[in-house]
Parts: structure tokens; sequence; C-alpha cells
């Protein structure tokens, strides 16, 4: 697992650094050649998800299909089928008259799938304080150690991704894979959110909670890993409100 998410972890960061050395945001979308109408509305799909949920592509903005088209080497058929696909996520949505944008962040929303992730991650770490399971503890470990390293050379996407791996060490911890599913679909709803309070500043502070996670899990103290945990998304819905009011037009009701 480690040496695969060191594979992903190496992908993200080079793919932002190659974006954020772009001034249009359709540079940061690949070219595409040949392949069927199915394979290449996936790719396009794919494509402009990465962008919108890493903000290349931010809230709010108006989407010019034509030059999606142009960047990408396809016609308008995939383009349209995989906005479709977008607005089904809640991505993007279709103004009367005017086009398609990508969808504001909804405050509202982003509480709603965070109150289900702290349901369900609180007893989570509950549960595997009580476990005392070595395995967990050393790939928590080795996740914090990594974790460490991303923070301290500011790679931004690649903590992300640690992060993401952390909370996914957890839960495979306690094999219950419907519930993995439901945090899951609450996550990915969550990436956008996730990369406006990816500034050095919090990515420090959710080390420092992963961390007090962990000491609590090592050290066999359930309720104290379950009020850590619940505090840690806690400081994302608080970070949340902070961004709201700094930039408004990146929000929605």
């Amino acid at each position: 697992m480690l040496a695969c998410l060191n594979e992903i972890k190496h992908a993200v960061s080079t793919s932002s650094d190659a974006a954020s050395a772009v001034s249009n945001p359709y540079d940061a979308l690949p070219k595409i050649r040949g392949g069927e109408r199915g394979s290449l509305t996936d790719a396009v799909e794919q494509a402009l998800r990465e962008a919108i949920v890493t903000l290349v592509l931010e809230p709010g903005m108006m989407i010019d299909k034509m030059a999606v088209c142009e960047r990408m080497g396809v016609s308008r058929f995939p383009v349209s089928a995989a906005l479709a696909r977008l607005a089904h996520a809640g991505l993007v949505e279709v103004l009367p008259q005017r086009g398609t944008r990508v969808k504001p962040i909804a405050l509202d929303d982003i509480r709603q799938h965070l109150f289900i992730r702290s349901a369900l991650e609180v007893e989570t770490v509950r549960d595997v304080a009580l476990m005392h399971d070595k395995a967990t503890l050393d790939a928590l470990a080795i996740n914090l150690d990594e974790q460490r390293k991303a923070v301290k050379s500011g790679e931004r996407l690649a903590f992300h991704v640690l992060d993401l791996a952390f909370h996914e060490v957890l839960l495979d911890a306690v094999n219950l894979p419907r519930v993995k599913e439901i945090v899951a679909v609450s996550r990915n709803a969550l990436d956008r959110a996730r990369q406006l309070l990816a500034s050095p500043e919090r990515l420090v502070h959710t080390l420092e909670e992963h961390e007090i996670i962990f000491e609590a899990i090592r050290s066999g103290k359930a309720d104290a890993a379950a009020k850590a945990m619940h505090g840690h998304l806690d400081q994302v819905v608080a970070e949340l409100r902070r961004s709201a009011k700094e930039r408004p037009d990146l929000f929605g009701p």
C-alpha cells in the first residue's frame, strides 16, 4: 500500500506543479487522441473533475466548452456528456441562457457531509484504540512520518493524499466496508473545500491533530481518540466559515 501511495503522491505533486505553472486554466487539461466515444467521455470527465477538485477551475467559473474541446482535441459531444455527469455529481450546474459553470461550494452541503464523517469516524477511532493492533499502529506511524516530510517540503497535494490515507488506515482497521463506502462518498464531496484549506498553516495544524489522534490510539484511550477525531473534523467547518468570509465568490448558500 505504501509503495502505491508514494506513486500517487508523486503523480499528484507533479500534476500540481504543472497546473500552477500555467495562467490559462484550460492548459492544465490533457490532450486526448483516438478512442471510442464512451472512453472519450470518461477521459474528459476525469480531466474536468480533477481540474475542478484541485481548484484549477474555480467555483463560480463559467466553463468554455469550445476551449475544452480545442485543448483536449475532442468534439463537443464527449465534453457535453462529461459535463452532464459532473452536474449529476454536483460539481457543475447549468444556468439557463448562460451556460455551464463550476458549482460554488455550498456550506450547508459541507456541514452535512462532515456530520456523516464525524458520526462514523469518531466511532471508528474509538474501536481502533481498543484493538491495540500492531499492524495498524505501524501503518499510522509510517504515514505520519511521510506527513511530516510533506509539511516540511510544502508538498500540499502530496499531504492531501497522505491525509486521505491516514483516515483510510483507520477505516480498514475496523473492516466495515459499507461504513468505508459511505465515508468515501462524503469525503469526495469535501475535496474542493479541503483544497481551500491547504495553506501551510492548515497543513501544520492538520498534522498536529493527526498526531493527537494517533497518540490516543497508541495509548488505548478510546474516549480521547474519539474526542480528538471530533475536534479534528470540527476544525474543517470552522476554517471553511472563515474562508467563506474571505472569498464569498467561491461559496453558495
